[in-house]
């Protein structure tokens, strides 16, 4: 009888604030260990917290980007527990009422799309770190991290694979990264999931489940869950029972293990912050941040889906990012779509295929892409209207990638302009059957195959400049002849 996993993902978003949620110091990541961590942020004697405006209006982008319930007013309180990077001893979060309630994602995993949805987003301050090396079998804490703004959105148990888990996440990291809440930078931690996962037969109640913490990769999440199912599985076949516990992950040894039993709410001990009042939302507020919202991704895939008739695959490809969907549309308004309205999917297939490869190559961002919309537009512009030829555009958009600037003055200067006169065309069509007796035989014998090898000769020996379509035609009228 086979298993079903069950997975839930509590995700960490540091909101992208200059300065930390209850104290003006900055948030700047890589500075000397200690050296933005104020008074208020260990809650030093006298001191008092004063909730970042910032924060809360990224909060209400979150509710308003995902459908959930915006709280009007909503309470922060103290989590009670005891860790060396923690020097309050208390975490300042939200519990009872958070800012957020509910909401939905829709994810796109194994070729069909899922509503994964959501039980809550709260405002919360991060804690320290622990560093334990270079301190000669000790450890450092670093308090910089602490007090910093995170999001903690928490996921309903509606994931049933490692596949749809890092679906889910891919989609919340380009959500929270569209509506500029959070930076999305995993190597720095600004965002971090926890897995929660158990297995059960289908069908029965949920099982025990075990929380993998700090995930930082959507490789390690998917390899962490693969392996914690692995895990409950062998046991529970075996006889045993699962302990609910929380876990790290090993990506050496891809294996996960134990850290500490899992804690309930009850264990933290939460009460009202008496530091802090209430939080109240206005509506003026909320209806002045959504006018400044952005479309969102789900929109602008329907839109790409529908105005461009891209298919879905790669419409949720084009809007990976927001960066990408604007470079895509702003390279489109160099070409005319009503003469060519196939021209959408062509470019969207370049978009996503070679530009790509080149932004992760160079380890850029559609944004900071040295080579402009526009210019990649007037490319695919010129293969429409004839100019040069799909191969020849991969290599003027190579010239451009190396700095050789505007694709008009590529291809003049490179002469790659197409040949489409027909009596130039012709005199190499007759050349290239006359040297080729073999491939002209094979075809008039029924081998299609063999019109390919002949365009290829052509194609060849004009360097790739001659129209395909017209050679094509050219052949198959000489051949038929």
């Amino acid at each position: 009888m086979s298993w079903e996993i069950v997975i839930g993902l509590e995700t960490h978003a540091q909101l992208s604030t200059r300065s930390k949620i209850f104290s003006g110091a900055a948030t700047a990541f890589g500075a000397a260990p200690n050296t933005q961590a104020c008074g208020v942020d260990i809650a030093l004697p006298g001191t008092l917290p004063v909730l970042n405006r910032g924060a809360v209006e990224r909060a209400i982008r979150f509710a308003l980007a995902v459908g959930g319930e915006l709280n009007r007013t909503s309470v922060f309180a103290r989590k009670n527990y005891f860790y060396p990077d923690l020097p309050k001893g208390y975490q300042i979060s939200q519990y009872e009422a958070p800012i957020v309630a509910g909401g939905a994602l829709t994810i796109l995993a194994g070729g069909a799309e899922k509503v994964v949805r959501l039980t809550r987003a709260h405002l919360e301050e991060d804690a320290g770190k622990s560093l334990h090396e270079d301190f000669h079998g000790a450890s450092g804490i670093d308090l910089n991290r602490a007090g910093t703004p995170l999001l903690e959105i928490v996921s309903e148990p509606d994931m049933r694979s490692a596949e749809e888990a890092v679906a889910y996440a891919r989609t919340l990291h380009a959500l929270v990264r569209w509506i500029e809440i959070c930076d999305g930078n995993m190597q720095e931690g600004s965002f971090r999931c926890d897995a929660n996962v158990s297995v059960r037969r289908p069908g029965a109640p949920l099982g025990t489940r075990c929380e993998i913490k700090n995930l930082n990769s959507f490789r390690f999440l998917e390899r962490a869950i693969e392996h914690e199912a692995r895990r409950q599985i062998e046991i529970l076949e075996a006889g045993g029972r699962i302990d609910q516990e929380t876990r790290l992950y090993d990506p050496e040894r891809d294996e996960t293990r134990s850290l500490r039993s899992k804690e309930e709410a009850h264990d933290y001990r939460y009460f009202p912050d008496p530091d802090l009042l209430p939080l109240a939302v206005s509506e003026q507020w909320i209806a002045e941040i959504r006018s400044r919202m952005p479309e969102l991704p789900a929109a602008r895939r329907a839109r790409f889906e529908s105005r461009y008739k891209l298919s879905p695959q790669v419409a949720a490809q084009v809007t990976a990012s927001r960066d990408k969907a604007d470079f895509f549309e702003r390279s489109l308004m160099k070409i005319d779509t009503e003469t060519y309205p196939e021209a959408p999917r062509d470019l969207a297939n370049v978009t996503v295929g070679e530009l790509t490869s080149q932004m992760n190559e160079r380890g850029l961002e559609f944004s900071q892409s040295p080579v402009s919309p526009e210019q990649i537009g007037r490319v695919q512009a010129l293969v429409l209207d004839g100019t040069i030829s799909g191969k020849i555009a991969k290599d003027v958009r190579k010239a451009m990638w190396e700095g050789e600037g505007d694709p008009d003055a590529i291809v003049a200067r490179r002469g790659l302009r197409q040949i489409s006169d027909a009596g130039a065309l012709e005199a190499i069509v007759a050349e290239v059957l006359a040297a080729n007796p073999r491939s002209v035989e094979e075809f008039r014998a029924g081998k299609e195959k063999a019109l390919n090898a002949l365009v290829g000769q052509v194609m060849k020996a004009t360097k790739g400049k001659a129209n395909p379509q017209q050679v094509n035609d050219l052949l198959k009228g000489k051949l038929s002849g």
